[in-house]
């Protein structure tokens, strides 16, 4: 960690803020239709003063009807699986911890296959998906819940579990898909994508992510009291089992809501936090507002080569994998060597 780290961490998430609103201006330009940074602002500025500028019918339904949603939906996630990633490597003092960690990836792509095999419209299909990544999660906190022992071995042991189960549900929905329409469904479905992204996605996602996001921004403090053991919480106050059950609830929810609307999508939610931790350190009143800020812009800038790099699309599933296992391959490294 740098000294300007460790002095200024508010810099840093300054940097980190601007460097996103950067970020999304290049977005709202790029595409097969180019719209020029100072048009997308000047496009942005017409619903507020209508009559600013002369943009066609066409410019303007591809910008606030596609590009705009997307962006929005691509930050909404983003900055949602980072901030569960940071937390639960908190929760759990696991540094190897992602979102999916308690199952909920799984289930999220079991309840859309389900809904995928059933002929839903893509609302019910994300609606099906954040159904039952929401039970995933349940089922580990109940069995936990009732076991003795070790709480975050138990809750580990569970997540393992229902990761299992569900994966086999997913398999058995791909052996018994129609292979001329379904199973491409669910594999492009299961490859993650915001290919098609529409106001209504971004309208399903923006309510839990909103209660998720406040609820973990509102007790990150609570968060750093976690890393410590439960007897040393209690000593500052801290109900431990009780504010770890809330973290994994608020987590579990912006997952939930990711996943169901952008398929599934790795490593964001495991290598962004580590990033992140490295620019303003450990304390979670730093440390989840820059991760959920570079989350943002990493994956904004993923998605913004997945749907420029080739003719067709790159699902963004595959990209994420490319870019982060190396990435977190060099994190490895470079805290080893220090």
């Amino acid at each position: 960690m740098t000294a300007l780290a460790r002095r200024h961490p508010g810099r840093i998430i300054a940097l980190l803020g601007a460097l996103l609103v950067a970020i999304v201006l290049v977005s709202l330009a790029l595409g097969r239709y180019p719209i020029g940074p100072a048009d997308a602002l000047e496009l942005l500025a017409s619903r507020v003063a209508p009559g600013l500028g002369d943009f066609s019918a066409q410019q303007e339904t591809l910008f606030f009807n596609v590009r705009l949603p997307r962006i929005l939906l691509v930050i909404l996630v983003g900055a949602s699986l980072s901030a569960a990633g940071a937390a639960f490597q908190g929760i759990f003092q696991n540094p190897l911890v992602s979102p999916d960690f308690l199952g909920a990836s799984q289930g999220a792509a079991f309840g859309a296959c389900w809904a995928i095999l059933a002929g839903g419209t893509s609302l019910v299909i994300s609606g099906s998906a954040f159904a039952v990544s929401l039970a995933a999660v349940g089922i580990v906190l109940l069995v936990s819940s009732r076991a003795r022992g070790n709480r975050i071995l138990v809750t580990v042991l569970a997540g393992i579990m229902v990761k299992s189960l569900f994966e086999a549900g997913v398999s058995y929905t791909k052996l018994v898909a129609d292979p001329s329409n379904q199973l491409q469904a669910i594999t492009f479905w299961l490859l993650g994508s915001f290919n098609g992204a529409k106001v209504a996605d971004l309208a399903l996602a923006a309510a839990p992510i909103a209660i998720g996001l406040t609820g973990l921004i509102a007790m990150r403090w609570r968060l750093n009291v976690l890393t410590m053991s439960d007897d040393e919480a209690l000593s500052m106050g801290v109900n431990a089992p009780r504010v770890r059950a809330v973290a994994v609830l608020f987590s579990a929810l912006v997952t939930a809501a990711s996943v169901a609307v952008s398929g599934l999508i790795g490593w964001v939610g495991l290598v962004v936090p580590h990033l992140a931790r490295g620019l303003v350190g450990s304390d979670y009143r730093h440390l989840l507002p820059a991760s959920m800020l570079a989350g943002a812009t990493f994956l904004l800038v993923v998605d913004d080569i997945a749907r420029l790099a080739l003719t067709a699309e790159i699902p963004i599933g595959i990209l994420t994998s490319v870019v982060g296992a190396p990435f977190f391959l060099w994190l490895i490294v470079k805290r080893g060597r220090g």
